[in-house]
């Protein structure tokens, strides 16, 4: 059993466990992630251990700045323009890598490019300049459970035996979009917090999305991901007995029982905020199947219902 372990205090002392080839947890602005050194193999291999991560599912590499980014991958003037418009932010960019630039295959997983993002948490990007070294850094939860967007649902994920920094619930509660950029092609990966409507609505063109069964090129492309202990049945109107519900928008009066609204207004941003936590809280609760309201595919909908099927599928 592995010892429980202290957390640090402060941002230079998360940087030195991270420098000394630690792993630590953070904030972001998307979810909490398990931070390792991205230069440095025995670090990252440790990340796949403790999440029980298959190492052929890439890792997001966090960098503190855009002169840091550049160091890693080559940006066609497309990337430039979406990394201008939209870093700092709930955007990664799948992009060309640079041999010999100094990240650790496993990273990459072997793959030819490499996943990149600068967090829009100030916290974070004050974290990996502090580090000096991209920080990779996949969500902070054993592999296809529910991503934390608190430190408490770190320490209770992993038991305590990770060191967490504190830097308060995340504003965004869903991970970051993953976009794809070939050239002047942009294919989205995994939809996320931030909506493709906006992306498209910035280039003023469609932005393709990944088939279904496409290869594991970025984070987030497993079936089964994203799971709490109970079953799910999405799409329901309304429980079935002894079923907990996780509403959206207004709630037929007969529905009675355990429920959690993750937007009593219909806000899907509110939606998005609130659906990894009260997962964990009717989960916490002992609901053996949770019923979901329909969430509607627009906008961050697209995200909160690819969460949703992920975590419904059967588990792998």
């Amino acid at each position: 059993m592995k010892a429980i372990v202290s957390d640090p205090l402060s941002i230079q002392d998360a940087a030195a466990l991270l420098r000394a080839g630690n792993l630590c947890a953070f904030a972001t602005e998307t979810v909490y992630g398990l931070g390792a050194d991205a230069t440095n193999s025995n670090a990252v291999l440790a990340i796949y251990e403790t999440k029980g991560r298959p190492r052929f599912n890439p890792l997001i590499s966090h960098c503190a700045d855009m002169a840091m980014a550049l160091r890693f991958a080559r940006f066609s003037p497309l990337a430039q323009r979406l990394a201008e418009r939209f870093w700092p932010g709930p955007v990664t960019l799948v992009l060309p890598a640079i041999e010999g630039a100094g990240l650790s295959d496993l990273v990459t997983a072997g793959l030819d490019t490499v996943a990149l993002r600068i967090p829009g948490h100030a916290g974070a990007r004050a974290l990996i300049a502090a580090v000096g070294r991209p920080v990779a850094a996949p969500s902070a939860n054993p592999s296809g459970r529910l991503s934390p967007t608190s430190a408490e649902q770190v320490r209770e994920g992993f038991g305590g035996t990770v060191p967490v920094l504190d830097g308060g619930p995340c504003e965004a509660g869903l991970e970051s979009t993953i976009l794809a950029v070939d050239d002047d092609r942009v294919v989205q990966l995994r939809a996320g917090a931030l909506a493709r409507e906006e992306v498209e609505a910035f280039l003023g063109t469609p932005v393709a999305i990944a088939e279904p069964n496409a290869a594991i090129t970025a984070p987030g492309m497993l079936k089964s991901h994203y799971a709490p202990d109970a079953a799910l049945r999405l799409n329901a109107d309304a429980p079935e007995a002894g079923e907990a519900y996780l509403a959206f928008g207004a709630v037929p009066e007969d529905v009675s029982g355990l429920m959690l609204n993750l937007s009593p207004d219909g806000d899907l941003r509110e939606a998005a905020r609130n659906l990894f936590a009260y997962l964990s809280r009717l989960d916490a609760f002992g609901a053996k199947i949770i019923a979901v309201a329909p969430i509607p595919a627009r906008g961050l909908g697209e995200a909160i219902n690819d969460r949703l099927e992920r975590a419904a599928a059967p588990r792998q």
